[in-house]
């Protein structure tokens, strides 16, 4: 079969990753941290990225030297066998039906700022949306990294705003040193930003599609965990400022409030314009990321092989309609059973970290010397934040339960079966 096609380059993959790290959280996490732990969430968003950066590193130096459309899944396969693939790539999609009508959810209401929309209406823009990222799956890896780009840049432009118009210096983010009294309230916020560098996983499926992926794609990653970083942490600095934190109605609407306050009431449009694209981003890398995953698992035949035909661009289309196909039926699902999204995406959130856990101890096996000491630091990370998710790792260790019930409960039957004596 045809590989996918080569046209990623350095700056399009910063693109890609940044915006996927960005999010909605952008727009919410910096004021509900600083909600939490007060001033010191600023020097909290420092230690954060210093933490995240083994994980990076090890994700970087595992796609320099596996570059490979099966992503995270695919690098725990090489270093623990097919069911570990298998069991990994379930995880993964196992994500879809509850987070991604989340975060659909969360795109659609910036426009529900702004208008009097109804639920059928908000779910329209929710499957225009869906459109939206046919199209650019249709064109291929190349117009999304560049259309993310463009993202990441007015997000970037957004910050240099808030900052110059509100005169604020690097002495506002480091004038206060944390308080070691609220270790409690410092550990809580730290679990919140976490998630604001979850996407790494999703980024992963790319790493084939760079033109250059020893060079590109390590680069990629690593500039686009401390641009989305820095874009973090500047953003907190505001906030903290301005003292725009507190109940969750005032977190949510921190950014856009201060826009407000420093152009004007006509902002709105512009914080629910880059609110919304940002949310598109976010959710179009990790769905060209799952249909990617699909699409090298049918190429080595381990899902039904229509869905590893590529299309005249070389891109993998029918794995995006299936995967889109999902995200419909979730989203009207939601809506019919009105489920609580928020707490479900914060269940699926053990997926993620679990996905982690397995690719950093991958690396522990692939990676030579110095990758295996950052593996191992990186195991020990994702390990503690695994603990500290408490009942919410709950979705992740049911669907493990089950999975191994399903894959392995035949087996270990007719193994019982065998072993019992006979009767004459």
């Amino acid at each position: 079969m045809p590989r996918l096609k080569k046209e990623l380059g350095l700056w399009q993959g910063i693109g890609l990753l940044a915006t996927s790290l960005l999010g909605t959280g952008i727009f919410v996490v910096p004021a509900t941290s600083a909600a939490l732990a007060g001033p010191s969430s600023v020097w909290i968003w420092l230690l954060l990225i210093a933490l995240v950066l083994p994980i990076a590193f090890t994700f970087a130096r595992l796609g320099r030297r596996y570059p490979h459309a099966g992503g995270a899944p695919h690098l725990i396969g090489l270093a623990f066998g097919p069911g570990a693939e298998r069991f990994s790539a379930f995880l993964f999609l196992a994500v879809l039906p509850v987070g991604l009508p989340a975060a659909l959810n969360m795109a659609a209401g910036f426009w529900h700022a702004l208008f009097a929309m109804n639920d059928w209406s908000l779910w329209a823009v929710q499957l225009l949306t869906l459109c939206g990222v046919l199209l650019l799956g249709l064109r291929g890896a190349g117009s999304s990294g560049s259309l993310q780009l463009l993202i990441a840049g007015a997000i970037v432009v957004m910050t240099g705003l808030i900052w110059w118009l509100g005169d604020l210096s690097w002495h506002d983010g480091l004038q206060q040193l944390p308080q070691l009294a609220g270790l409690p309230a410092l550990g809580s916020a730290m679990a919140v930003m976490f998630w604001c560098f979850v996407g790494l996983e999703a980024f992963a499926h790319m790493g084939e599609e760079f033109r250059n992926p020893r060079r590109d794609y390590p680069l990629a990653l690593l500039c686009g965990v401390l641009l989305a970083g820095a874009i973090y942490w500047a953003n907190s600095v505001a906030v903290v400022k301005f003292g725009l934190y507190g109940d969750e109605a005032t977190n949510g609407s921190a950014i856009p409030m201060l826009l407000a306050q420093l152009l004007g009431p006509s902002a709105k449009w512009l914080a629910a314009i880059l609110g919304y694209l940002s949310c598109f981003a976010s959710i179009n890398i990790y769905l060209q990321g799952f249909a990617r995953l699909i699409w090298s698992l049918a190429d080595e035949g381990k899902l039904p092989r229509p869905l590893a035909r590529l299309s005249s661009r070389g891109t993998p289309v029918r794995a995006l309609l299936c995967i889109l196909l999902v995200c419909v039926l979730a989203t009207g699902g939601t809506r019919v059973w009105h489920l609580p999204l928020d707490q479900l995406i914060r269940y699926a959130n053990g997926n993620f970290i679990l996905v982690y856990l397995l690719c950093m101890a991958a690396g522990w096996r692939l990676l030579p010397a110095t990758g295996r000491l950052l593996a191992a630091i990186s195991c020990l990370l994702c390990g503690l934040v695994l603990l500290a998710l408490a009942e919410q790792a709950l979705y992740a260790l049911l669907l493990a339960a089950g999975y191994a019930l399903w894959r392995y409960a035949p087996a270990l039957q007719r193994r019982w079966r065998s072993q019992q004596p006979s009767v004459e």
